[in-house]
């Protein structure tokens, strides 16, 4: 029995998983083929767009983006004072650690003005394209949908990155705006809640929807979809996982498991 086969215990009615390394898919389970919605899966691929366009030249992190005082590197790391939907400030910039998705549409748009193209054309370019992925068709916080085979090319190239160089990679993955405090979704209150370039990392987060034996250099995301994608420097190992389950307490319990259960037969 492979490691993945527990997924099939898992309440959904679709699941889809795979483990991959650097070199490609380790290990699959499920219908390769079925695209399932991303949901906030989607901003890593926002994010990866914005290093793009950050090593092209075009933008600036310290740049101003988004409401008064907040930068560009405020809307990607989540510290622009936005709240999760809406345009009205709740916070100052770099005061708190506030999930936005409006924060993340603002960066795509600053993207795509200093591209002088829209945002979907530039993350196709960029992004998409040389991934083999399919198009975006929704918002670039949430809009994403695609199969297990294409959020495994995405775990690989964050594991080996080619269209970016390791060390702009390296910095998306490291604390922006250090200290901050806030709500991590359906897992509370983290102080602090740190948070790369669009990536969400585990550092010491408790609870945390990795497993205990991911590494604190552990980044990625997780979708309201019942969706995720974690990466582990340390363990040159991804985990992507694509269901038809809306997040809830189920997730809470199987992901971490799962985790732990790959980590553990990858160290035999």
């Amino acid at each position: 029995m492979g490691t993945l086969e527990e997924v099939a215990g898992w309440p959904a009615e679709h699941v889809a998983a795979a483990v991959v390394s650097p070199e490609g898919v380790v290990e699959a389970y499920g219908e390769r083929g079925r695209a399932f919605r991303w949901a906030s899966i989607t901003k890593l691929l926002t994010a990866e767009a914005l290093l793009v366009a950050l090593e092209e030249g075009i933008l600036d992190l310290d740049e101003p983006a988004g409401p008064e005082g907040s930068t560009v590197r405020h809307l990607a790391a989540h510290a622009s004072g936005l709240p999760t939907d809406g345009a009205v400030p709740i916070s100052r910039p770099g005061e708190r650690r506030i999930y936005s998705n409006t924060g993340i549409e603002l960066l795509a748009e600053r993207i795509a003005a200093a591209a002088e193209m829209p945002f979907g054309e530039y993350l196709r370019a960029a992004v998409t394209g040389p991934l083999g992925l399919p198009p975006l068709a929704g918002s670039p916080a949430s809009g994403f949908s695609g199969t297990i085979e294409d959020l495994a090319a995405f775990a690989r190239e964050l594991l080996a990155p080619r269209l970016v160089a390791p060390e702009t990679l390296a910095e998306a993955v490291s604390v922006q705006l250090p200290g901050l405090n806030g709500v991590l979704p359906g897992f509370g209150r983290q102080d602090p809640n740190d948070w790369g370039l669009g990536f969400e990392l585990r550092d010491g987060k408790s609870p945390h929807w990795t497993g205990a034996r991911n590494s604190p250099r552990t980044f990625g995301h997780f979708g309201a979809s019942g969706t995720f994608l974690w990466v582990d420097p340390e363990a040159r190992l991804a985990l992507a996982v694509l269901t038809d389950l809306d997040f809830d307490a189920w997730a809470r319990e199987a992901w971490p498991r799962l985790a732990d259960a790959v980590l553990a037969s990858a160290i035999k």
